[in-house]
């Protein structure tokens, strides 16, 4: 009788269960995703002081426009905005993506963070740290350091795909 008891439960979480469930899956699954693997993997700098173009990859648990990266930023060890780069779509077929940033003004020594926000997930905590002199290494960042950056403008308008 247990084994049928058990089949039925089953049977029932699989097929019956509520959009709710799901919901908290796939927010489980992008949890996962975001400590294993989501966020700044590398950067390429190019220009001259306080005009220098970045480019940044990043790693995302993009679905669409309903969860996806819609920017990065470059913060000072304060947590001071310096630039953001706003990204207008999702990548889903595109991962990791790789988006330039122009005329950002900072000094070579300047040490700072380089981190990307998802839509609905706010912060990802693997980020790039350093200065255009010394380098940039991937390092930890708490997803709530200067987290009130995040009603800061620019901010996205939308997400067209």
């Amino acid at each position: 009788m247990k084994p049928l008891v058990i089949t039925l439960i089953s049977f029932w979480f699989l097929c019956c269960s509520t959009d709710k469930e799901k919901m908290l899956a796939a927010e489980s699954d992008a949890a996962g995703i975001l400590s294993d693997e989501a966020g700044v993997t590398g950067i390429v700098i190019s220009g001259k002081e306080n005009s220098y173009t970045f480019e940044i990859t990043v790693q995302s648990p993009d679905t669409g426009c309903d969860q996806y990266a819609d920017w990065w930023e470059v913060v000072d060890l304060k947590g001071n905005l310096i630039y953001r780069r706003i990204l207008t779509h999702s990548h889903i077929d595109e991962q990791p993506f790789s988006r330039s940033g122009t005329d950002i003004p900072l000094a070579k020594n300047t040490q700072v963070y380089i981190r990307a926000h998802i839509n609905t997930l706010g912060y990802i905590s693997k980020v790039q740290k350093g200065s255009v002199e010394s380098g940039f290494m991937t390092a930890q960042l708490d997803v709530e350091f200067a987290n009130e950056l995040q009603k800061t403008e620019p901010l996205p308008t939308g997400c067209a795909f």
